[in-house]
């Protein structure tokens, strides 16, 4: 198990509540997971993160399963949801 930062941005942090918060989770699945319990409150935290793409230590997850996205010691999780907007 490792402990970390997830950093929420745009409607991840307002669905949350807060722009951050440690993790303790050897997995993105493990750490997304607790999250969702610590903000049961907040059915739209949930929603969101269906919509959201991450970065783990700066790199995209992509379509990989989160399960498999291991999560290391002093690392971050960004939040991402989808941005609007963009050149027209």
């Amino acid at each position: 198990m490792a402990s970390g930062t997830i950093r929420y941005w745009a409607a991840a942090k307002a669905a949350a509540g807060t722009a951050e918060e440690p993790y303790d989770a050897g997995t993105l699945a493990d750490a997304l997971r607790r999250a969702r319990e610590r903000h049961a409150e907040r059915p739209e935290f949930a929603r969101v993160l269906l919509r959201c793409s991450f970065l783990v230590d700066g790199d995209p997850v992509g379509t990989r399963t989160h399960e498999t996205v291991q999560l290391s010691e002093g690392g971050t999780v960004e939040v991402l949801p989808p941005f609007a907007g963009g050149a027209r």
